[in-house]
């Protein structure tokens, strides 16, 4: 996500960074390029209107142009209105109610409402600790309430049964009074969808609202309709008190323009970023930290959380025992790694999150690509337990059986053993001159040479 608006950004206040003088023409020509940049990302016209007059009344003042360093000082202007643009701050939900509170979706058919209500209960039961109901409201699609059931069982929820020939806000009360007698504290209702708005999926919404008051009603968007993302969260908050929104699809969404837009437009919060099917695969919205991805700066509080969420720590406390010992690092110990940065996103999710990566070349970003990492525990994964553990015994004939398992080539076989041996050697370091020695092995690897 932002991908291109980073690009654009990142290219423009590159070259005002270092400067020690700045005039009102360079700051024009500065917020030109910001401009076509913000509009190029689908962001709403009056948003960009109001965005680049807010930056520009500042940068002309003496904020910026007296500022010793002018330079950065504009790339900081330019960071807090992307940050007060998004919401200042994580707004959370609001579950401290008697319970069980209700969170209620809506959205249009197809926006990823029923994946959300898995992820959410899945995010309120493993990071906030709460026991989640699901129940589904959508007695028209087929198929809908058994795709919440199983999505349900995926994540450890409870699921609350229900029929097609129900009507939804009998459903939604049951489960509700259910949940009461049971001592949940959440109840996630999904209601259906329309492929546009229309004036019957909307009574429906509104009985469901009247019956249950929920505390949270969010609005589930894909994020690649871009503009009409808002425009629609603003006619769905028009009829109904929308608490906030969640913005699914931002993986396959390079421009960003509907997260920049929402708060602006509805007045009402982005709560939670959906990237992917996965079912863990949604992430509280932190403006500031979307902003400093957005300029190029990276978002290492995100990494550090997901890492302690993510990061296996017996398997990392194993390792460094085994390393500590003086055993060697094996081919079972390399696809962990692998493993574990699978888990954190991929080489790509975490570059995204390191300052400074938007500042690399092209051609450097475009070599790292997960599906090596995906071909590379394959491979592994067609070797013998043996075979992992003792690399060395992998010859010719067993190099050909392991990429026939495997679906690989002989070279891909080769290329891994020996960024194995690489990975090994940096180990060794390690664990006999500390993270110095490691760091100096790697000096020329990253990011474009990967050893991993």
């Amino acid at each position: 996500m932002f991908e291109n608006l980073t690009d654009r950004l990142t290219r423009t206040l590159r070259n005002l960074r270092g400067q020690g003088r700045l005039t009102e023409q360079n700051i024009r020509d500065t917020l030109r390029e910001v401009r076509m940049a913000l509009l190029e990302a689908d962001v709403a016209l009056p948003v960009v209107k109001a965005f680049i007059e807010r930056v520009r009344e500042r940068a002309i003042g003496r904020e910026v142009l007296e500022s010793l360093t002018p330079g950065q000082a504009l790339v900081k202007v330019v960071h807090e209105e992307l940050v007060a643009l998004m919401g200042e701050a994580n707004d959370d939900l609001h579950l401290e109610v008697p319970p069980p509170a209700v969170v209620l979706l809506a959205g249009l058919q197809g926006s990823g409402k029923t994946t959300s209500a898995a992820k959410l209960a899945k995010f309120l039961r493993e990071r906030k600790g709460r026991k989640v109901l699901l129940v589904s409201t959508d007695v028209y699609r087929p198929a809908a309430i058994e795709q919440l059931e199983t999505l349900a069982r995926q994540v450890g929820a409870d699921f609350f049964p229900a029929r097609t020939d129900q009507d939804p806000v009998d459903i939604a009360r049951a489960a509700v009074d259910h949940a009461r007698r049971h001592f949940f504290d959440v109840v996630v209702v999904d209601t259906a969808g329309r492929l546009h708005v229309d004036q019957a999926m909307m009574d429906e919404i509104r009985r469901l609202h009247a019956a249950l008051s929920p505390v949270e009603t969010l609005f589930v968007v894909d994020s690649m309709t871009g503009q009409d993302a808002a425009n629609t969260a603003r006619a769905f908050h028009e009829a109904l008190p929308l608490t906030g929104v969640i913005l699914t699809k931002t993986d396959g969404d390079a421009r960003g323009g509907a997260a920049l837009s929402i708060r602006q437009i509805t007045g009402r919060p982005i709560k939670f970023l959906g990237a992917g099917e996965k079912v863990d695969a949604l992430e509280p919205f932190h403006p500031d930290r979307v902003a400093s991805r957005i300029l190029g700066m990276g978002d290492v509080l995100s990494l550090v959380e997901e890492a302690e969420r993510k990061i296996d720590r017996k398997k990392v406390e194993k390792l460094a025992t085994k390393m500590k010992k003086g055993k060697r690092f094996d081919l079972e110990d390399f696809r962990d790694q692998i493993e574990q940065m699978l888990g954190m996103g991929g080489l790509s999710g975490l570059l995204d999150k390191l300052p400074g990566a938007a500042e690399l070349p092209p051609e450097v970003r475009r070599q790292v690509d997960d599906r090596e990492l995906i071909r590379m525990k394959a491979i592994i994964d067609s070797m013998t337990p043996m075979e992992r553990r003792h690399p060395d015994i992998i010859k010719g004939s067993r190099r050909r059986r392991i990429a026939a398992g495997s679906g690989t080539r002989v070279q891909d076989v080769n290329r891994l053993l020996k960024q194995y041996q690489q990975m090994q050697k940096m180990m060794k370091k390690m664990s006999k001159g500390g993270m110095t020695r490691l760091l100096r092995g790697m000096k020329g690897r990253l990011p474009g040479n990967l050893p991993f």
